[in-house]
């Protein structure tokens, strides 16, 4: 049953579109961001770090993958809110303190909510253009 479950999410990710896999990243880090604070709430120390060390890990991959060349000021902007979660969520890890991680969350849900959003538009535009072409 677990190695059907593995090989489904392999292929879902090996056959999404970029813009597939960004969200992905997205709902994980927030999956994860949420599972540390519930492990916070039930004094649960291990898993508070697994969990927060799982969502740096995303965000960390999702800072190294910016384009400042392409990206100009949105880059730059993302790379503040990327360190900003980095930051809080290891303040949160060392004082054991859920709050900082709230602040995460929000970030995360809006980057998340932004990008959903900006990748409808696209597709929509793209659907459009060919349409008309």
């Amino acid at each position: 049953m677990s190695y059907g479950l593995g090989a489904y999410k392999k292929t879902s990710v090996e056959t999404a579109s970029k813009e597939q896999i960004l969200l992905m990243l997205y709902q994980a880090a927030i999956k994860n961001c949420k599972k540390a604070m519930e492990a916070i709430e039930q004094k649960n120390i291990a898993k508070k770090g697994e969990y927060i060390g799982k969502m740096q890990d995303i965000v960390v991959e999702l800072s190294n993958s910016l384009d400042f060349e392409v990206g100009g000021d949105v880059a730059k902007e993302l790379a503040s809110l990327y360190d900003y979660i980095l930051y809080s969520s290891t303040q949160a890890n060392i004082k054991i303190d859920k709050s900082h991680l709230e602040g995460c969350l929000r970030v995360l849900n809006t980057l998340y909510d932004g990008w959903t959003e900006a990748i409808k538009q696209i597709k929509t535009q793209t659907t459009t253009s060919n349409k008309s072409a």
